[in-house]
């Protein structure tokens, strides 16, 4: 595997989840960090994020595709050149890639996107 990381923002407790279940189903751990807005402001939470992400590439995977996480992902990632960002994060493209972090942040970032959104269905009882 490759130093690329994962690093899941989030209102409340989301990243954490997220984080516990893939590492459960997988076993692997080390692959994804979570980052809370929970208690901070948008500094902080910038604070938070570059700790998380720490040297080398990442993809972002934000919960929502507006507010507070995903501007200061945007903010952050203007300033890095081996950053991508994924917003809508699932458990499927989470799943995705954390066995197969040996591309690029931007082809782990579209491969998360299409298995993310593969798992998307409505399903009859």
């Amino acid at each position: 595997m490759s130093d690329l990381h994962g690093v899941i923002v989030s209102h409340a407790a989301v990243a954490q989840a997220l984080v516990s279940a893939v590492t459960v189903i997988t076993g692997i751990e080390g692959a994804l960090t979570p980052v809370s807005n929970e208690g901070c402001g948008t500094e902080a939470l910038a604070e938070r994020l570059s700790q998380a992400v720490g040297t080398g590439p990442a993809v972002l995977f934000v919960d929502l595709p507006g507010g507070s996480c995903l501007n200061t992902s945007l903010r952050y990632a203007k300033r890095h050149a081996d950053i991508a960002i994924v917003t809508g994060v699932n458990l499927a493209m989470l799943l995705d890639f954390v066995f197969h972090r040996d591309a690029t942040p931007e082809e782990a970032a579209r491969r998360a996107v299409d298995a993310g959104s593969k798992a998307i269905r409505v399903t009859a009882a």
